[in-house]
């Protein structure tokens, strides 16, 4: 009698739980398991893989190379030179079609793409700084053997891979539903200048006219995203290997079985570990100034502008358009400003940890390095903005917050020949309009 042959069950198993494609895609943002080996490089995958869509990473040699380039030049090109210059120009042509909202939604993105090609120019020069300073965390990971360790080593990995994940749906989401609002309004998102296509000769042209807007504005979206989100992975990853060294410090001298001299050595160690850490923290601090600078001198005005055009003027689409736009600029500082305050706070608890360690009957060259460690510890990690002011939350709710109130003007007055009127807007603190008057 013939016998059945089962498949054993593990095979079943292991089919059933085969990671579907979209798992791969999102695999990076859930820690992986200790049985595999994460480097803190690795929180920046999805940083880098848009770096190298949008033409920033090209190949060391070959033919590829000089193909990647021209590839580069066109994304340079279209998104970062002729979009602030195509809102110029739809100015100088075009502003007697402008209605109040339309010119107010266009301007508050106009503002903000100057400074997105400042943040983009500055970062892409200064894109050898970023990749440097993986080289660094390639070092700081030597000293990560210990088992809990590893586990922060991967939590890192997995927080910032998904922080950079969550701005893509929020940039994404604002370009879309501001591509979408508008057409389905009648009129181009962003109406950029276009000399070849006349939206207004039909339904058709529209389309063809927004979606090349679309495609423009989405490819400066991910520059300015790019832009934005480099300063919060690279200190998310800096904190891991601060809260890291904090806890070795705190064993020291903990293990019996160790010998004076094996803990003098694991103290210079720390030493060590400290001092690439600030040379991480030399690395980029030159290229978040400049974009956080950037994005200080702005963050005011374009709030500003967008909240005038949300109270007074925008309906139910073009303020979910404007809503997001918000959410956006809140982003670009936020995030990174919080993370800066972090950081003090964990240096301070370095100070703490190396003061509250057993040090009291240790050598004298031990308490003498130790006394050194903790003088230099003491110097709190600071970025500061175009060499001016510290980024703190403080500083960022003090920057947008008066320019905000004083939004460049007191009063805000464009011309609409094409509907013989002129609004004026007059503002208090508060952004309310005292006087709306249109002359026929």
């Amino acid at each position: 009698m013939s016998q059945v042959r089962k498949e054993p069950a593990y095979i079943s198993g292991q089919q059933r739980n085969a990671p579907t494609n979209a798992e791969m895609v999102f695999e990076l943002i859930r820690p992986a398991p200790l049985t595999e080996q994460k480097r803190s490089r690795d929180g920046c995958i999805y940083l880098y893989r848009a770096m190298k869509f949008i033409g920033w990473l090209p190949p060391k040699q070959g033919v590829l190379r000089y193909v990647y380039l021209t590839w580069t030049l066109m994304t340079f090109v279209w998104c970062t030179t002729y979009l602030p210059l195509g809102f110029l120009g739809s100015y100088m042509t075009q502003i007697k079609s402008f209605s109040p909202g339309e010119f107010l939604t266009s301007l508050q993105v106009c503002i903000n793409a100057y400074g997105s090609s400042v943040k983009v120019a500055i970062t892409y020069s200064m894109l050898w700084r970023l990749i440097k300073a993986k080289n660094i965390l390639d070092q700081l990971d030597l000293r990560c053997t210990a088992m809990e360790e590893r586990e922060k080593i991967h939590l890192v990995v997995a927080r910032s891979n998904h922080a950079f994940l969550i701005f893509t749906f929020v940039y994404c989401g604002y370009a879309g539903s501001t591509y979408l609002s508008s057409v389905l309004s009648g009129r181009p998102p962003w109406q950029l200048y276009n000399p070849f296509i006349d939206w207004h000769d039909g339904t058709l042209k529209l389309w063809v006219a927004s979606t090349l807007e679309y495609m423009v504005m989405s490819g400066a979206v991910l520059q300015d995203q790019l832009s934005d989100t480099y300063p919060l992975i690279y200190t998310l990853i800096l904190r891991a290997h601060l809260d890291m060294l904090r806890e070795r410090i705190r064993r020291l001298r903990s293990d019996e079985n160790l010998s004076e001299a094996e803990s003098y050595e694991e103290l210079v160690k720390c030493v060590m570990d400290h001092k690439l850490i600030l040379r991480y923290c030399a690395i980029i601090k030159p290229v978040i100034s400049g974009t956080i600078f950037t994005q200080f001198l702005l963050i005011g005005l374009v709030l500003g502008l967008t909240l005038i055009n949300v109270f007074f003027f925008s309906d139910i689409w073009t303020g979910i358009a404007s809503f997001m736009f918000v959410i956006t600029i809140l982003l670009q500082t936020f995030p990174f400003c919080y993370t800066c305050n972090l950081i003090m706070e964990d240096c301070e608890s370095l100070t703490h940890a190396i003061f509250q360690s057993n040090w009291v009957d240790a050598s004298r060259r031990y308490k003498t390095t130790l006394l050194y460690f903790l003088q230099n510890v003491q110097q709190p990690i600071v970025f500061i903005a175009g060499g001016i002011f510290q980024i703190s939350m403080s500083s960022n709710i003090s920057v947008s917050g008066r320019q905000n109130n004083s939004c460049s003007l007191n009063c805000i007055s464009f011309s609409t020949p094409s509907i013989g009127g002129k609004v004026c807007l007059l503002r208090d603190n508060h952004y309310q309009a005292n006087e709306y008057s249109r002359q026929i």
